[in-house]
């Protein structure tokens, strides 16, 4: 039995089974015991629930801590707070006697509507050969208080859509890039092309440096350094650089910051500034507030048009999350077009959407002009 965060875990779902337990009789002690320490559920028969904490943890990307999980079932409660990669492993380890037992290995998830995984793969499929998607509201739940009903119906926006009318076909507000079409991203079939490195440099112990290759408009690798200094960082641009014969105008990094650094290292690299004026577009600038808004703007098109394509599964749902943040700012505002700031986007993921940033990196040489943009930069420097 598992969530996101073993202390909510605790505080909610187990809470439920137990009050479900005694509704049926089933009384702590005699039938079953529970060690709060270990996270154990122990039956009378020895069965057990083993209580998992299924959050995403830096330290273990590969969830090697359910290496050894040996289970005949499991549940996961609010999967929506679970990776994909999480449920993934968790799924796989169901193996536990049941062909001694004859038995069907089973996952049952719990959700409310998000835009995720589980909206491509039971939403949007409601029924496979594996799978089934079943649908509540809460008018169908006999045990929830008029009390709670009533806090929903006060809801307004999306929570309402989602919490209340338990809606899945919901647009985030300002959102520039469709869902469906992020998805289509690792389906979408391209010609390669040039090489380019897109990459995003960070301090140490302060979000990641994230190095982004691509092939034409295909992301082909994704490579996330943890803690290294920008002499680290601009060797391994290097290294990438020479075994992938990529040049180096056509490497660009954000420069703002410790990134300065890795751009006087790499000579002959463009450097980025996401608050630089924006390009010129047919000889004449557009309306955009900055560079990093026009290149905003421009990724939200070509994606929305299924004219960019990842061939790796490499960090696959923080993509999605990250590119579904890239929002319009001040819609009603006839001024100059503009995204909302980095603060919110971080607010919104708990962290620096440092692989969308190497992706609005990467329409620098799409916008209409690129040949003179060099001598563009350096007159505005």
């Amino acid at each position: 039995m598992g969530r996101a965060v073993l202390k909510r875990l605790k505080e909610t779902t187990l809470n439920s089974f137990f009050d479900i337990a005694t509704d049926w009789g089933l009384k702590s002690g005699g039938f079953f015991t529970y060690n709060n320490v270990a996270g154990i559920i122990t039956f009378y028969n020895g069965s057990e629930i083993i209580l998992k904490d299924l959050y995403s943890n830096p330290s273990d990307p590969n969830f090697d801590s359910l290496g050894s999980l040996e289970i005949t079932g499991a549940f996961i409660d609010e999967c929506a707070e679970v990776s994909e990669r999480a449920k993934s492993i968790v799924s796989s380890r169901i193996r536990y006697k049941l062909k001694q037992y004859d038995l069907i290995p089973k996952l049952l998830m719990t959700c409310n509507p998000w835009k995720g995984w589980g909206y491509r793969d039971f939403y949007k499929t409601p029924r496979a050969d594996h799978r089934a998607f079943i649908s509540a509201r809460v008018e169908d739940n006999d045990f929830v208080s008029e009390h709670y009903k009533i806090s929903l119906k006060r809801l307004v926006g999306l929570d309402r859509l989602r919490l209340l009318e338990g809606k899945w076909e919901y647009e985030l507000d300002g959102a520039l890039i469709l869902y469906d079409s992020i998805l289509d991203m690792w389906t979408n079939e391209l010609p390669s092309g040039k090489g380019y490195i897109t990459a995003d440099i960070a301090r140490y112990g302060r979000d990641s440096t994230v190095i982004v290759r691509w092939e034409g408009l295909n992301v082909v690798q994704i490579l996330e350094l943890g803690k290294c200094s920008v002499v680290e960082a601009a060797d391994t641009i290097r290294q990438m650089k020479r075994d992938h014969n990529i040049g180096m105008s056509r490497i660009i990094i954000d420069e703002m910051g410790v990134g300065g650094g890795v751009v006087d290292m790499l000579q002959g690299c463009k450097g980025y500034v996401a608050n630089s004026p924006p390009l010129p577009e047919s000889g004449e600038k557009r309306n955009y507030r900055w560079i990093k808004d026009q290149c905003s703007f421009k990724l939200a098109d070509m994606i929305n048009n299924a004219e960019i394509g990842i061939r790796v599964d490499t960090a696959k749902q923080r993509i999605i999350d990250e590119l579904e943040t890239i929002k319009q700012d001040k819609i009603e505002y006839d001024g100059k077009k503009q995204v909302e700031g980095k603060d919110k986007q971080k607010e919104s993921l708990g962290r620096s959407p440092d692989i969308a940033d190497c992706f609005v990196m990467r329409m620098y040489w799409e916008l209409s002009g690129s040949h003179f943009h060099e001598a563009y930069l350096n007159r505005i420097k």
